[in-house]
């Protein structure tokens, strides 16, 4: 009984909601029917299970190695999130950025990525000011940079897989 509390405790507030079921069970469910998680049916009647961890999403992959720079603050694969803490690549710098990648699909194509880019200018280290980086150069490097990896690692693992 302590499992299936333990496993209905993990929520995933984050994603498409169109696309995701809100209640975790009926998320789990789906992800479990997918080919998409462990059911703990399969291992108590001795069938087999597919899972998948998030080192074979070349999207997650991909995202996580151009990103390895950054101090993260936030990565939860199950909500399919990162979210680094603020940086700056200068310590005497007034400006800093945070960047959080959201996975809307597991599918590499670019509508499967939000990528939101904030912006902090501090004049003092109490007085700062932050915003939203919309169509900013990075967002649409980082966004094909992403896409261009993880296109290579789906290559790569179809490969493995003849």
């Amino acid at each position: 009984m302590g499992l299936i509390f333990l496993f209905s405790a993990c929520g995933n507030k984050f994603g498409d909601a169109r696309n995701n079921p809100v209640n975790a069970q009926e998320r789990a469910k789906k992800n479990v029917e997918e080919g998409r998680g462990a059911g703990l049916s399969g291992i108590i009647k001795g069938g087999k299970t597919t899972f998948e961890f998030s080192s074979s999403n070349p999207m997650w992959r991909a995202s996580l190695e151009l990103l390895d720079f950054l101090p993260l603050s936030t990565v939860d694969y199950s909500g399919g999130v990162i979210v680094s803490d603020w940086y700056s690549d200068n310590a005497k710098s007034n400006e800093s950025i945070k960047i959080s990648v959201r996975f809307l699909s597991n599918e590499v194509r670019s509508d499967s990525l939000k990528i939101i880019v904030h912006k902090k200018k501090c004049l003092t280290s109490q007085s700062c000011t932050t915003f939203l980086q919309k169509n900013s150069k990075i967002v649409e490097e980082l966004k094909r940079s992403i896409l261009t990896k993880a296109a290579i690692f789906e290559a790569e693992n179809k490969k493995k897989k003849k």
